[in-house]
């Protein structure tokens, strides 16, 4: 029910107003001044006012004119009844901001129409505030949780990244420190949530979370920055040892196994260390610092740790140069194919070659495939560059063969990724090109079958793969691939042992080198001797 307030210093005229609203079954309240009025208004609360001009004392226009400029009162609408009906008057009204008037005497129809009119906008309205009012409170529940998010790991509870710059930022507002930063990646996470799920990988996480945790002095903070990374934020930290004698606590901490749902799970850590000095206060370099020796650690080695120095910066800058610089050069046709020559030891005549590509940068010359290999493995460019080179080789051996040479072969490097493309040698089908797998590249497979796998999959290729280096692992895949029947990858071994005899004898440089290696059973030689060539013409 609406409740109308009606001010006026004649009580008749509320009567008659009574009278005419009787069966409308509004609340209707009477001020007898605009004195009055104002004391009365948090009692009555009205939903319209119905205010006539000439009164005594606070007239209808300074009475309007109040009660808008207070914010409580502004969205109730006021209704101005007077006898004054000169458009004077009644843009005065209007100006002081009353919403709309009545002309006494009061007619029945028009009071009663007027006064539904300024009832239905006022429900609008009150509709519209409590629509805002609920927005603004979802807008304010909202902007909580995406805080929490923010600054707050879902999983594990522990401070995100964003949450310990807080922390170190709010700390340093209050005192300047010198910080420390350990930050740490789980090694080949990936294989255990691709081995048991994603479920007990979350729960890996939440138990590695929670060991660390029991680790914690206090002004030393943990949390989950990445998918598998935690970072501990230390204050007070003077020197390298003392992150160093924290690095040692977190590595014993990984030795025991964690058990997860029945699954006995070992886990090794990569990490970074950095610390704040006199020239560097600021957090977000301090955890730069923190991931850039990381990713050096991980380099180099599983389960080890590389506190951060001014040349790692260098060094990832280099890293990505080298990287920017290699997609261009392939856009531009900047690699070219070289061949060396490879000598049949027991005829002393020419075998076949090997293909090796060569990077010819616009500014800084030829560049070191040990340079650049890694890079484009890491961004997966090797796919695409070693599919053109495999396919240069392919032309240039059946070249080779139209020119009457059909007894030389053809060797190509192959990186392990090249496997799980389905366009390697799709269109060549050469029994004399042989691919090259690297003994690293062995080491990247951890399980025979998955390296059996692919393999397997280039059986229609006609592809002999061939190891640098002889080991447990590729004599584990050789037995495979003999039980599987996979005939046409015949496995190699360049570097003999008691088990698999020498059979290329690589970087020759001298006579002597020569008689060595033909006396440990080689039968082929690739020379350093012999330049290698752009194009090899016979």
């Amino acid at each position: 029910m609406f409740s109308i307030l009606v001010i006026d210093d004649e009580p008749n005229n509320f009567d008659v107003i009574e009278t005419f609203l009787e069966d409308e079954q509004y609340r209707l309240y009477y001020a007898a001044s605009g004195e009055d009025a104002f004391k009365s208004l948090d009692l009555f609360n009205p939903d319209l006012i119905l205010l006539d001009v000439m009164m005594a004392g606070l007239d209808g226009i300074e009475c309007c004119r109040r009660l808008k400029a207070m914010e409580r009162w502004q969205s109730v609408p006021i209704i101005i009844v007077t006898a004054l009906a000169t458009k004077a008057d009644l843009a005065q009204c209007m100006s002081a901001g009353a919403d709309d008037f009545i002309s006494k005497p009061v007619n029945r129809i028009e009071l009663t129409a007027r006064v539904r009119s300024m009832l239905r906008i006022r429900h609008q309205y009150q509709q519209l505030e409590e629509f805002n009012t609920r927005l603004e409170t979802m807008v304010q529940h909202r902007t909580a949780q995406l805080r929490q998010m923010l600054f707050q790991d879902a999983l594990t509870l522990l401070p995100s990244r964003a949450g310990l710059l807080q922390t170190f930022q709010q700390r340093q507002a209050i005192k300047l420190l010198s910080w420390g930063l350990i930050a740490l990646d789980c090694d080949r996470f990936k294989l255990v949530n691709g081995s048991f799920g994603h479920q007990v990988g979350d729960r890996l996480l939440r138990a590695i979370a929670q060991r660390l945790n029991q680790q914690l002095s206090p002004r030393q903070w943990l949390g989950r920055t990445g998918g598998d990374e935690f970072s501990i934020l230390i204050e007070n930290v003077e020197c390298d040892e003392q992150l160093e004698a924290w690095v040692t606590r977190i590595l014993a901490v990984f030795t025991e196994p964690f058990w997860v749902e029945g699954y006995e799970i070992f886990i090794t850590v990569s990490i970074g260390v950095a610390r704040t000095n006199s020239s560097t206060r600021d957090g977000e370099r301090l955890f730069q610092d923190a991931d850039t020796a990381m990713y050096q650690a991980k380099s180099k080695g599983k389960n080890s740790y590389q506190v951060f120095d001014a040349q790692m910066h260098v060094a990832m800058l280099q890293r990505l140069t080298v990287e920017n610089d290699l997609q261009l050069a392939f856009k531009q046709s900047d690699f070219t194919v070289y061949y060396q020559p490879i000598f049949d030891l027991n005829t002393e005549h020419l075998a076949g070659f090997e293909a090796l590509i060569r990077w010819r940068h616009p500014n800084r010359g030829l560049v070191s495939p040990g340079e650049f290999i890694p890079s484009m493995e890491m961004t997966g460019l090797i796919v695409s560059v070693g599919l053109w080179v495999l396919r240069q080789a392919c032309e240039q051996l059946r070249d080779w063969h139209r020119r009457g040479r059909s007894d030389l072969t053809m060797s190509v490097n192959l990186s392990v990724r090249q496997f799980a493309s389905p366009t390697l040698l799709a269109d060549d089908d050469d029994a004399r090109l042989i691919g090259i797998i690297t003994h690293e590249s062995l080491r990247q497979q951890t399980r025979p079958f998955d390296l059996l796998r692919l393999l397997s999959a280039v059986e229609v290729m006609s592809v002999r793969v061939v190891t640098a280096r002889q080991d447990c692992s590729v004599l584990d895949i050789a037995r495979l691939m003999a039980e599987r029947r996979v005939s046409s990858v015949v496995m190699t071994v360049v570097e003999g042992s008691d088990e698999a005899p020498l059979e290329r004898a690589v970087g020759l440089l001298t006579e002597r080198d020569l008689v060595q290696f033909q006396s440990l059973g080689a039968s082929l030689a690739e020379t350093k001797v012999s330049d290698v060539m752009s194009s090899p013409v016979f």
